[in-house]
């Protein structure tokens, strides 16, 4: 017969008090009390609705958390390019002011809501444009090196990003490239895997980036990716993939806690994943409104994601994920 000590290779332990903090499924024997404790979580994770955008918008740009996010630039319903920017303060959003460049073709993003960074996506053609937010106005910057459409990015100001994939005519790259705050520099290596409309998240120094799609050479789109990489500030490794494989997904959080929502795995997909630094775990939650192209960000315990297109359009939707609740205390009983 199985014990608990041959399953999880030490035994239950005998306490004067219970410990705290506590980790789920941690098992002990409270001696004073005479019970057997168990720690337990209050709740699941979810998602939940937030407000909607002013406007219906895919391929937009993004950055902040959750309770202080940053939307810009996007594709209408038209077809036309957006230049629109949006604040968001956890329950509404609010207009601030525009990109100087209007594009689209999943802008990258980095940064905070005060603090935030643009770069890449179409104009006329793939763009190179970068472009600096305080808070209030947004102020044109040197261009990246590599004109780019849907590059991945993340970073923590302003002032220290990174940019990586992305498509150039039609091909995905592995290009990297460091912004200080006044300058684009070319990182000597790449991503392993070339990919565009990759999840990026965590900062200059420590990223991580997730999904996104091969693009052959003729335009057609090969392959959906479930590939991870981390990146040091210096190179990128290949780490444990994710479960579903897709791209236009959210990602937020950081190189060792992490959380992937969202996308297309043919067909589109609400599946929510955690990154715990070593292996992706997917979660029971998923978003209501399966969709790609939005802009996903925030924390691995709350998350968000707003915009995007499913097969009957472009959307305005927000959805909010908080993470499950702290481990509390419970007795075992035999009822």
């Amino acid at each position: 017969m199985a014990t608990y000590k041959g399953i999880n290779g030490f035994a239950v332990q005998s306490v004067a008090s219970d410990p705290s903090p506590s980790n789920e499924g941690q098992v002990w024997y409270n001696n004073a009390t005479y019970a057997f404790k168990l720690a337990a979580v209050t709740t699941a994770g979810t998602w939940a609705s937030g407000g909607n955008l002013p406007t219906i918008t895919t391929q937009l740009g993004g950055a902040g958390i959750q309770t202080a996010a940053l939307a810009f630039g996007g594709n209408s319903p038209a077809g036309t390019f957006v230049s629109a920017a949006y604040k968001y303060d956890g329950t509404s959003w609010t207009s601030t002011g525009s990109l100087n460049t209007a594009r689209r073709g999943g802008i990258g993003g980095a940064g905070i809501q005060t603090s935030a960074l643009a770069f890449g996506g179409y104009s006329t053609a793939n763009s190179s444009a970068s472009e600096s937010f305080n808070g209030s106005t947004w102020t044109s910057t040197p261009s990246l090196n590599t004109a780019r459409t849907a590059p991945g990015g993340c970073g923590a100001s302003n002032t220290s990003a990174l940019a990586f994939g992305g498509d150039v005519t039609y091909g995905a790259q592995t290009a990297t490239e460091l912004w200080n705050g006044s300058s684009w520099t070319n990182n000597p290596t790449g991503l392993n895997t070339a990919r565009s409309s990759v999840g990026g998240c965590g900062t200059q120094t420590a990223a991580l980036a997730a999904g996104g799609i091969d693009g052959g050479p003729s335009g057609s789109s090969t392959t959906s990716l479930a590939s991870t990489e981390s990146y040091n500030g210096s190179t990128w490794t290949s780490v444990s993939s994710m479960n579903t494989a897709r791209y236009g997904l959210g990602l937020g959080g950081t190189q060792t806690l992490a959380l992937a929502f969202g996308g297309n795995a043919y067909p589109l997909t609400g599946a929510t994943e955690s990154w715990n630094g070593t292996s992706w775990t997917t979660l029971p939650a998923t978003m209501a409104t399966p969709r790609t192209d939005g802009w996903g960000g925030g924390t691995q315990a709350s998350a968000i994601y707003f915009g995007g297109a499913t097969p009957g359009g472009n959307q305005n939707a927000t959805e909010e994920f908080t993470g499950a609740g702290a481990p509390v205390t419970k007795t075992i009983t035999t009822s």
